[in-house]
């Protein structure tokens, strides 16, 4: 199964935050959109970098409220991790897990086209198992 597939169900839509917008704003947007990161937009094409729960979590334990009033770009990860669409997911879930990563942005020529969690690959695999399974037992059973 390729990126390409899960994309296909999950659709094509980002979530993204300005680098100059203030953390405050990106956890309230995390909160309306009810997602766990933000693609970080800038000057870099196509992406500045990622802001992630985790990267809230760490500043408030380090600066406590004054970390709301931080920019984006002071706290996003800007070494981002990313795939494109042809990416095979058994390899995307090797990537994310050495790695250390929960979300990965989905860049086909210069281009955001998407963004997967380890939420939507576990899915993905969880409904290619159950696939599986099912043409096993009608094998099995003559059908």
């Amino acid at each position: 199964m390729r990126v390409s597939q899960v994309l296909s169900v999950k659709g094509h839509d980002v979530a993204t935050i300005s680098q100059e917008r203030t953390v405050a704003d990106a956890l309230a947007l995390l909160k309306e959109r009810g997602i766990g990161a933000l693609v970080v937009t800038g000057p870099a094409v196509p992406l500045a970098g990622i802001f992630s729960e985790r990267d809230a979590v760490r500043a408030l334990a380090t600066s406590g409220a004054a970390a709301l009033d931080q920019k984006v770009a002071d706290l996003m990860s800007a070494d981002v991790v990313t795939c494109q669409e042809s990416t095979d997911l058994t390899q995307l879930m090797v990537t994310m897990t050495e790695h250390r990563i929960r979300h990965v942005p989905v860049v086909e020529e210069s281009k955001l086209v998407g963004l997967v969690s380890i939420g939507d690959v576990v899915k993905a695999r969880l409904e290619e198992l159950e696939h599986d399974k099912r043409d096993l037992l009608d094998y099995v059973s003559g059908r």
